[in-house]
């Protein structure tokens, strides 16, 4: 029977096998335009404008950051196919079998931190939604249904994300087309006064949010068969995830720009309830919260998913286990998700500040990384892997590779003069009149030092062996 034939998916991170790959690229653009179409995603557009940009400029800079990030992200889910493998680890093959670990925490914290404020959002909703007496309970129940469709495993976070891509249209549809019934867009985007550290806020914005999804949606992926075009993988999901985020981003925008009476606590105040009031109340106000519920229901799946993934990669590398148990399965995830959880019930007042630079320093951290991943698998070792070697830190990967890693560390330093951040603003980002460009920094120095340093080095090496491909595919087959 194969792995997700069943209700609960048995593969975690060793190899599907080609007898278990099913589907087509198709579900990945509606597993991410479900995961996008959601709450936060409609936060982080509101934050454009809520930190200074007009709403017209708010837009298209989200959009550049969107289609540039997301040409990162979508690189990095079409490794999917080919390898059959999970997102972290494909980064043994750069950083070693051990030295995959040292990004590896940075995934964990981020995907705590997306499941905190999820959860916040979500526990409101629900709360709003069912008549809940406090968000705290609303909090946990949404944590207790994300523990059992992240358990249950791939197939059940593609159909979430299928039920929220069709909710997340109906909903967000609905919202912007009662807000533009009631204010005209000449008002909400009249005016396009352009400033340049604005605008370079949202296009750091929109990269961020993609940049983030980098670390794991191969994941999703991966079950796809082995001959699936690597173009129509990229296509698939980066339509849906630039589709997906652009939207719910946009309605952001629209919804931070609406003018706000005396005495309104206004989206600032209240995201969920004034998203309510926005739908009209009544019934049309439960449902949009019960949708908001399920798109955060969809991507707080794939972040539970997702660190419970990465908690195994870092772990396995030093145990040499390719498997767990469903106990130890359903144990990590919960206490995965007792953490997000207890994080989101004491969490801070000030959750829009707090998140802008939440999103800001992932991108600070993930950049390097992707661009040693992506440098390495395309431009070094041309899509060829060797899979069984991943596993082994004897094997031709090694234990730790210090290339990697001082790129990694370069990568991260070098934006720091270039940072605009609220604890911190670089010297560099002064002069550019607070205009953050660390991560266009970062991606770029990052790639250019790695690929120098690890091209000359590895020039000749196993990375280089004609039959590496054919040898790989082999072993993984069997």
């Amino acid at each position: 029977m194969g792995a997700t034939t069943g209700r609960v998916e048995r593969r975690t991170i060793d190899v599907v096998p080609d007898d278990e790959r099913h589907g087509s690229p198709s579900s990945q653009f509606t597993l991410w335009v479900g995961a996008n179409l959601q709450i936060t995603a409609i936060v982080d557009g509101a934050l454009a404008v809520v930190f200074g940009a007009d709403a017209l400029w708010a837009i298209v800079g989200l959009l550049i950051g969107n289609l540039l990030g997301g040409a990162v992200m979508a690189l990095h889910a079409a490794q999917g196919p080919r390898l059959g493998l999970p997102q972290m680890i494909s980064s043994r093959a750069q950083f070693g079998v051990y030295g995959a670990a040292v990004p590896l925490v940075l995934v964990v914290l981020m995907y705590l931190g997306f499941g905190a404020t999820g959860s916040v959002l979500a526990g409101q909703a629900l709360s709003n939604g069912l008549g809940l007496d406090s968000p705290r309970t609303g909090i946990v129940l949404f944590g207790l249904a994300t523990a059992v469709l992240a358990f249950l495993g791939y197939r059940a976070i593609h159909w979430i994300g299928r039920v929220s891509t069709v909710a997340g249209i109906l909903a967000f549809g609905y919202l912007t087309v009662r807000i533009l019934a009631e204010h005209p867009l000449g008002s909400i985007l009249g005016g396009a006064r352009f400033a340049f550290p604005t605008f370079l806020l949202a296009v750091a914005l929109g990269a961020g949010w993609q940049l983030t999804f980098g670390p794991y949606v191969a994941d999703y992926s991966r079950y796809l068969p082995r001959d699936t075009s690597t173009r129509a993988t990229f296509g698939a999901t980066y339509a849906g995830t630039v589709l997906g985020s652009q939207a719910s981003m946009t309605l952001g925008v629209l919804v931070a720009s609406l003018p706000v009476t005396a005495g309104e606590a206004g989206f600032l105040g209240d995201q969920v309830g004034y998203l309510g009031e926005l739908a009209g109340g009544g019934a049309a106000a439960t449902a949009v919260f019960l949708v908001i519920v399920c798109g955060k229901l969809a991507v707080n799946c794939l972040n539970a998913y997702g660190g419970f993934m990465t908690v195994l990669t870092a772990v396995s590398g030093f145990t040499r286990r390719t498997s767990v148990s469903p106990a130890a399965r359903a144990l990590v995830i919960g206490g995965f998700l007792a953490v997000s959880v207890g994080i989101g019930l004491f969490s801070s007042a000030d959750f829009l500040a707090n998140f802008k630079n939440f999103v800001l320093v992932l991108l600070m951290v993930f950049t390097p990384w992707s661009a040693i991943n992506l440098v390495d698998y395309y431009l070094i070792s041309k899509e060829r892997i060797d899979v069984p070697a991943l596993y082994d830190p004897d094997g031709r990967y090694g234990r730790w590779n210090g290339v990697a890693l001082a790129s990694y560390g370069i990568g991260v330093v070098v934006q720091v003069p270039f940072l605009a951040q609220k604890l911190y603003t670089g010297p560099v980002t002064e002069l550019l009149g607070g205009a953050d460009i660390s991560w266009l920094v970062g991606l770029a120095v990052t790639a250019a030092v790695y690929y120098a340093w690890a091209g000359r080095r590895l020039t000749g090496s196993a990375h280089a062996e004609d039959d590496l491909d054919h040898r790989s595919e082999q072993r993984a087959r069997s």
